[in-house]
């Protein structure tokens, strides 16, 4: 027999494939996924269920006059909102937790927050404690000075609420302008 022969003789057809044990392993994996998204939602649940204590978020007055004259403005995103100095901490209680879009306005009354799609909420001048640049807030990381953090009080808890602006050159005069603005409201109430 020549070699040719021999190699024509041994060759066999391919496997076919085992259709039922795929089709196992798919419907697997997606119960496994479907599985850990439900668990990630209870666990979101859960959370806001333990943050249920936190009063209703404050709306901005519908008062125009002169305390609403907007001495700041910006686009950009909201990030979240922490435990103030537990940048891990979420908070989700009343859509805190909730990104989106996000318009902020700095007047003398305050800081009106401006979330299409989400829960809008205000932060009065005197309930504002002080802003800052950092790198990151529960679940985004940027490059230090990235995210512009306000810190405020909400019943008795202090809250960080992450902001980042389309254009980030602006967040220093953010952090300059909510900081004179809270050195003015400590020494008005005092």
């Amino acid at each position: 027999m020549t070699p040719l022969v021999f190699i024509a003789e041994a060759k066999e057809s391919a496997q076919v494939t085992d259709w039922s044990d795929r089709i196992g392993w798919i419907v697997g994996l997606l119960l496994f996924i479907t599985l850990l998204y439900w668990l990630m939602r209870q666990g979101w649940k859960w959370r806001g269920t333990l943050q249920s204590g936190l009063p209703e978020l404050p709306q901005a007055p519908e008062a125009p006059g002169e305390f609403r004259e907007p001495k700041l403005t910006l686009s950009g995103r909201y990030h979240g909102s922490t435990t103030a100095g537990q940048w891990l901490d979420r908070i989700v209680a009343h859509g805190l937790g909730t990104r989106s879009r996000v318009e902020l306005t700095l007047t003398d009354a305050g800081l009106d927050v401006v979330r299409p799609g989400a829960t809008d909420f205000f932060v009065p001048a005197g309930r504002l404690r002080g802003a800052r640049l950092d790198k990151g807030i529960a679940g985004k990381v940027l490059t230090e000075g990235g995210l512009l953090i306000v810190t405020w009080a909400h019943g008795d808890k202090l809250i960080d609420s992450g902001f980042r602006s389309d254009r980030s050159a602006e967040h220093a005069d953010w952090v300059e302008a909510i900081n004179t603005l809270n050195i003015s409201t400590e020494g008005a109430a005092r």
